[in-house]
């Protein structure tokens, strides 16, 4: 299976494909698949990927991707600086806009981020920990997400393009 891991190609073909992609997206969403049988082929296909690309090679998403944090998340990440989780909270961190249980980091790209991997990389948050988010059940309600992400993540271009060569194309 050929993967695509150069980021310059990745952005450029992001940018052609588009329309491409968000048209895939209401193929996907209008289709009647059944929700398991999707989730099997997104999930089979990631592992493909998953096993030729190793993340902590690119931190591409640690660059333009601002994760969720909860307070174990900030508890984790803190001991794992050996920090205060207030000092955590009051240096790197800003209230979620959405939710005002749950935080962001204040800057992108993240304050921890060196070189390609985290700083804090054994206590990183869940969010980051389980990006893409692609093993996780119910694909078809997160398509926003993987299109937004199909442009910075390699995992998520491949995935995305292997999945419309073997449902759409």
């Amino acid at each position: 299976m050929d993967i695509e891991k150069d980021l310059k190609i990745i952005e450029r073909v992001a940018l052609e494909k588009n329309d491409e992609n968000w048209e895939f997206r209401s193929f996907l969403k209008q289709h009647d698949y059944e929700i398991d049988k999707l989730d099997a082929i997104v999930h089979r296909i990631t592992d493909e990927v998953c096993a030729q690309i190793d993340c902590t090679q690119c931190g591409n998403c640690c660059k333009h991707v601002t994760p969720i944090l909860d307070e174990d998340d900030i508890s984790r990440f803190a001991v794992g600086f050996k920090i205060s989780e207030e000092e955590l909270r009051r240096k790197y961190l800003i209230q979620d806009t959405n939710d005002t249980t749950e935080y962001n980091f204040n800057t992108l790209p993240c304050p921890f981020l060196s070189g390609t991997r985290c700083t804090n990389y054994e206590y990183r948050p869940k969010s980051c920990a389980s990006y893409p988010h692609l093993h996780k059940d119910e694909f078809v309600f997160r398509l926003w997400g993987v299109v937004q992400n199909y442009s910075c993540c390699p995992i998520v271009f491949n995935v995305y393009e292997k999945l419309k060569d073997e449902l759409w194309h």
